[in-house]
């Protein structure tokens, strides 16, 4: 008994210590969270998760020319998973494995921009993520129960859709108008027939929910402009959008100086419910195979409204009465109102047009022109819980917090350095949360350690929850961050294991079933990925060899039965340059020419057990 004496001693020593040192003596109720009584919190302590505990929210960043998606958990600011989308991603065996292959279309990179959650009433319902690609004029869809992609369709008539991607209320559009000016088909066209020839043309995408498959309904040829943010309409405003335009000029070389000369450049005010209707009534011409609406010719639905010159960010207000745009060479930024633009549409008040399109007066549509002192380079705008706005600084390096009813600048914090973008916790939505307001920075070049002449950029985490605004967590992140979205965890349901799917004819989920298949020159290869063993035909002397013929086309149909989250494996063959990766009840298929012969080790790539190393087998290949 004496012996547990100094045991116990010691441990209520320890438990004292403790208490003195770091209990939380603040007000509040045993076990609420950390969140919620903030104010006595310090930064550490904000952005702290427990282990065990999980974080409130997703953060889905753009990656820019990676062609990658970054997920990120809010406040921890950990970055817990890459998903790959535009550009192949050998850790998963993205854009090797059949299905994903060919949705990659022979394209190496990707240019991701501006990712977007599907909407039900215009709030985020946590099922799909859509994202673009300026690089190759590319669309994307991933499945939020998966976090993987299930369709990329190619934009034909475009040239770099920057301006989306921004989804209607309830997800029956996607908006992709065009960065960059090109004839219809890419045809040739001289620059000297810049303004005749040339075109920025919108593509309303569709999404087909069952079949996870996007398509596209109509295109809208618009005036040779560059074409850069847009978003939809909500409440009020729901069946209308807006995007912001620069190079009015229609200028063909150094943009930097040529594309600035006109005072304003315009935003795009449509009414997409309008355009839908005319092409119902046939109201369209058929163009490369498309349905082309050309505004010259078919009146309705569209109209310009002027804005400060070289315009970035449009961004409607959650209660949909108003759209904000910023000029970013001007330091202003202005506030529109729907419901004076309607009643300009009616009244047609209208100071002449552009290739069709009429232009609404300034003065019919503006509510108020709002000019921080000494703020610079506004690009962007978020909302909280309130309604009240945050608008990125880009040359002045700040977020500024002010009301879009008075225009009063309530609050502004400095960040490191020159933020494009910002994302507030559903910030774009009809109800935004306001807790968290993030930073996204082109620029971070002395806040981390160095990596070279190359340094990374930067997420800096915004409090909005006390009297100030305070940055409480800087995160570098991989180039770029051009975008994000920041949704509540638990809307998103994920899948721990794939179903069973007993109507695919390539999967097998037991060992009996497994077999190889020769059908002429093609050898098929049906089998089970286990822990710690593949097996490709029970039946053989050697049930983990695969044996075949030079030149041979090798299909690999490989199922995962081990039905149980996160054991994930990988498939690699030694020297074929290539691995895919099959998750828990997941069949995936390769396919390859046996192009080189002789003797190549199979093994698993994804760590599964304790016996992973000994997963392995043998590809070989006869002369």
């Amino acid at each position: 008994m004496k012996k547990w004496l100094p045991i116990a001693s010691g441990l209520a020593t320890g438990l004292l210590a403790a208490t003195v040192f770091f209990a939380d003596f603040s007000p509040g109720n045993p076990g609420q969270a950390i969140a919620d009584n903030s104010k006595n919190k310090t930064n550490a302590e904000k952005v702290y998760v427990p282990f065990g505990e999980k974080d409130e929210y997703y953060l889905f960043a753009s990656g820019g020319h990676s062609g990658q998606m970054f997920i990120y958990g809010v406040p921890s600011m950990r970055h817990i998973r890459t998903v790959p989308v535009f550009s192949p991603d050998s850790a998963t065996g993205y854009g090797f494995d059949k299905h994903s292959k060919e949705m990659m279309g022979g394209f190496t990179w990707g240019d991701l921009h501006h990712p977007a959650f599907s909407e039900t009433d215009g709030d985020y319902d946590g099922k799909y993520m859509f994202a673009t690609d300026v690089g190759n004029s590319r669309a994307a869809v991933m499945n939020l129960e998966t976090f993987t992609v299930k369709d990329i369709i190619d934009v034909p008539n475009t040239s770099g859709p920057h301006c989306a991607a921004f989804v209607t209320e309830n997800t029956e559009y996607m908006f992709l108008p065009t960065r960059f000016a090109v004839p219809i088909g890419r045809e040739y066209a001289p620059l000297d027939d810049y303004s005749e020839k040339y075109r920025g043309v919108m593509s309303a995408v569709t999404f087909d929910e069952k079949n996870e498959e996007l398509n596209i309904a109509y295109q809208v040829a618009l005036p040779p402009w560059s074409y850069d943010l847009s978003d939809a309409g909500k409440k009020v405003s729901k069946d209308w959008a807006v995007m912001t335009t620069y190079n009015t000029e229609e200028a063909t070389t150094n943009l930097e100086i040529n594309a600035s000369q006109a005072d304003r450049d315009f935003i795009v005010l449509f009414n997409w419910k309008e355009l839908e209707q005319m092409v119902k009534d046939g109201q369209y011409d058929e163009v490369t195979g498309q349905k082309m609406i050309f505004p010259e010719k078919h009146k309705g639905g569209m109209y310009l409204v002027p804005v400060a010159k070289s315009p970035h960010g449009v961004d409607v207000t959650p209660d949909g009465k108003h759209f904000i745009a910023s000029g970013k060479l001007a330091p202003a930024m202005t506030v529109f109102s729907f419901e004076k633009a309607f009643k300009a549409i009616e009244n047609k008040d209208f100071a002449g047009e552009r290739n069709g399109i009429p232009i609404i007066k300034y003065e019919s549509v503006m509510e108020k022109e709002v000019n921080p002192e000494n703020a610079l380079g506004p690009l962007h705008t978020q909302f909280d819980d309130q309604g009240m706005a945050y608008t990125t600084m880009f040359i002045s390096s700040e977020i500024v917090k002010w009301d879009p009813k008075t225009g009063e600048t309530l609050d502004r914090v400095p960040v490191q350095y020159s933020p494009g973008h910002s994302v507030a916790a559903e910030g774009d939505t009809v109800a935004p949360d306001g807790k968290y307001l993030i930073a996204l920075n082109k620029i971070a070049k002395d806040s981390y350690l160095s990596v070279g002449p190359s340094h990374p950029e930067s997420m800096q985490l915004i409090d909005l929850r006390g009297d100030k605004m305070e940055v409480i967590q800087s995160a570098p992140v991989n180039p770029e961050p051009h975008y994000a979205q920041m949704i509540k965890a638990d809307k998103i349901k994920t899948i721990t294991v794939y179903p069973k799917d007993e109507k695919n004819p390539d999967a097998v989920y037991s060992q009996e079933e497994t077999r190889i298949e020769r059908k002429g020159n093609e050898v098929h290869v049906y089998g089970i990925a286990m822990r710690s063993k593949f097996i490709f035909d029970a039946k053989a002397e050697r049930p983990d060899q695969i044996e075949v013929k030079k030149g041979d086309k090798v299909f690999i149909h490989l199922t995962n039965i081990d039905f149980d989250q996160d054991i994930t494996h990988g498939f690699a063959i030694n020297g074929y340059d290539l691995n895919i990766e099959v998750q828990p009840g997941q069949t995936n298929t390769v396919e390859f020419t046996a192009d080189k012969a002789g003797t190549f080790p199979i093994y698993c790539t994804n760590f599964c057990s304790a016996l992973h190393q000994e997963m392995t087998g043998y590809f070989l290949v006869k002369p």
